[in-house]
């Protein structure tokens, strides 16, 4: 029978066979986990899940934690769990290995856990933190429009080929001023 193979996964599929490689579960990311590694993602998941009212779910290679926003993730990795946080200001710490900013509100902390005892503070007030800014920094200033935001553009003067300039304006009867 006739098939392909997908470009993403390397998995035979045959025609009209459905497939969707990107989508993905909890368990198929978290199933190669060392025994400390997935102690750790436990604790970070019940910790997460403690704080109220929110949506967890996989998406490609990341578990997503949100709100009406995502707050934070968490990238498992062979030999560390990679988590990003949402926050609203910069910290210094640590255990922090890069900042960048994502929006013009949240700036995105990653950092790494290998092992269940170092999801506690300060790693877990962090996590609080974003959970409670989440609404407030994913939502628009009250009474902002998207043409609000936008920068005013300026007129454009005459094009004209790199290297070469405008034609001279000539005056009525075509004379040269």
């Amino acid at each position: 029978m006739a098939g392909r193979e997908c470009f993403h996964c390397k998995q035979w599929v045959e025609e009209g066979e459905p497939h969707d490689c990107w989508t993905t579960t909890e368990s198929a990311l978290t199933a190669g986990l060392s025994e400390d590694l997935r102690d750790a993602w436990e604790r970070l998941r019940e910790t997460a899940a403690a704080f109220g009212d929110q949506r967890i779910y996989a998406s490609h290679n990341s578990i997503m934690f949100s709100r009406k926003a995502c707050y934070f993730f968490v990238r498992p990795k062979r030999s560390a769990l990679e988590i990003a946080v949402f926050l609203g200001r910069r910290v210094k710490a640590p255990q922090i290995r890069r900042i960048h900013q994502s929006s013009k509100t949240k700036f995105a902390h990653v950092f790494h856990v290998k092992h269940r005892d170092e999801v506690e503070a300060p790693i877990t007030d962090w996590l609080r933190e974003a959970y409670e800014q989440s609404d407030a920094l994913g939502a628009r200033a009250v009474g902002e429009t998207a043409r609000s935001r936008r920068k005013p553009t300026r007129a454009k003067k005459g094009k004209h080929v790199r290297g070469k300039r405008p034609a001279r304006r000539r005056g009525p009867v075509g004379r040269r001023k």
